[in-house]
């Protein structure tokens, strides 16, 4: 096993961290590379008591503690296609003592592609996956790779939201008898919360909580533990939304972007019992990854919002409180982030899909 784990730290390009500094709002900042060489890295985590784990899209989770990276057998197949595959990793605040893994990823259901949620139990020396269990799955899928969102967030409450975009498929995300568009919220079995908004609908899907998403790919709590998503627009119109139970987020009825060929999009920027974003980027980002700061390390960024730009190759901050964009945080790394999250110690970490690698951010 040794000589495995050897191999696929060199493989990675794990080894010796390098480091390079940023200038930032609150002065200059370290970058430093913590693993390179990675196939379409998607989504991170950590692990209590040391270590993280990461997804790349075509299928593979690692875990990376004291100095070596290890593939993590067990893990669910996936159809990799587009922007679909394995996408995000979610560890429960009780992993200690479940050791459960959750992971999203996309796959074949009735219709086409669509995402699903799978849980497992890491064995005891991080090598593989065991008792996988699928726990939900979009009731019907489409054809095409786009739109998968597909972040993981464990709730105060324990139970699970998870980001779902339209896969393409505009109309569904108005549609309550589809999952297309939607934020869910389901219990760690896969069970449905009995307070979830339309329990008890006939015409409508238990798990939703909030719909009219075109393609979340952010997706956090902030100090109060509230759900907040980024997600994509289409040319224009990306977005900073505060979820709300039960609330109508209006793709794509209502949009402060424009279609691709340079079309309006429904009906204007706004309609009576849609919700506005609490922040929209025109021209569009591409957002995927949100961190909400807790302030550990620098806490003058207390409460900020951090989302990575796929498009621009860039950290957006924005302010938490009147939430817009106030500072773009740039370099060589900052290649298409896909996901941002907070160590455990308050480092920034951060995900560069373009340069393949993990980066952490210190003073």
């Amino acid at each position: 096993m040794r000589a495995v784990i050897i191999a696929v730290a060199i493989c990675l390009g794990f080894g010796a961290a390098s480091a390079q500094t940023l200038e930032t709002s609150a002065g200059k900042v370290t970058v430093t590379k913590m693993i390179g060489g990675l196939d379409t890295p998607w989504a991170l985590e950590f692990l209590p008591g040391g270590g993280y784990v990461f997804t790349e899209r075509e299928g593979s989770l690692f875990l990376v503690k004291e100095g070596k990276a290890t593939k993590i057998k067990g893990t669910p197949s996936v159809v990799a296609t587009g922007q679909g595959g394995l996408l995000d990793v979610m560890i429960p605040r009780d992993f200690a003592q479940t050791r459960e893994i959750f992971l999203s990823y996309s796959k074949n259901v009735s219709g086409g592609v669509g995402a699903a949620v799978a849980v497992g139990i890491l064995s005891a020396d991080n090598t593989a996956l065991t008792n996988v269990r699928e726990i939900f799955q979009m009731n019907k899928g489409s054809g095409g790779g786009r739109h998968f969102g597909s972040r993981i967030v464990e709730a105060r409450d324990g139970s699970l939201f998870v980001t779902l975009g339209e896969r393409g498929d505009r109309p569904a995300a108005q549609d309550l008898s589809r999952h297309h568009g939607s934020v869910i919220r389901i219990q760690r079995d896969g069970s449905v919360p009995r307070d979830n908004p339309y329990v008890g609908n006939a015409n409508v899907l238990p798990e939703i909580y909030s719909y009219g998403h075109r393609n979340p790919q952010g997706a956090s709590l902030d100090a109060a533990g509230a759900l907040w998503v980024a997600e994509h627009g289409a040319q224009g119109g990306d977005e900073v939304n505060r979820i709300k139970k039960g609330a109508n987020f209006g793709w794509p009825v209502i949009s402060y972007g424009r279609h691709y060929s340079g079309a309006k999009i429904g009906e204007g920027s706004a309609r009576e019992g849609m919700e506005q974003p609490e922040h929209y980027w025109d021209p569009s980002i591409a957002p995927s990854g949100l961190m909400i700061y807790s302030g550990k390390l620098w806490p003058e960024w207390k409460g900020n919002l951090f989302v990575g730009s796929l498009k621009f190759d860039y950290i957006s901050r924005l302010s938490g409180g009147d939430v817009g964009e106030v500072e773009q945080i740039k370099g060589e790394q900052t290649e298409r982030v896909r996901d941002i999250v907070e160590g455990p110690d308050g480092a920034i970490w951060f995900i560069s899909e373009g340069q393949g690698a993990i980066y952490r951010i210190t003073p």
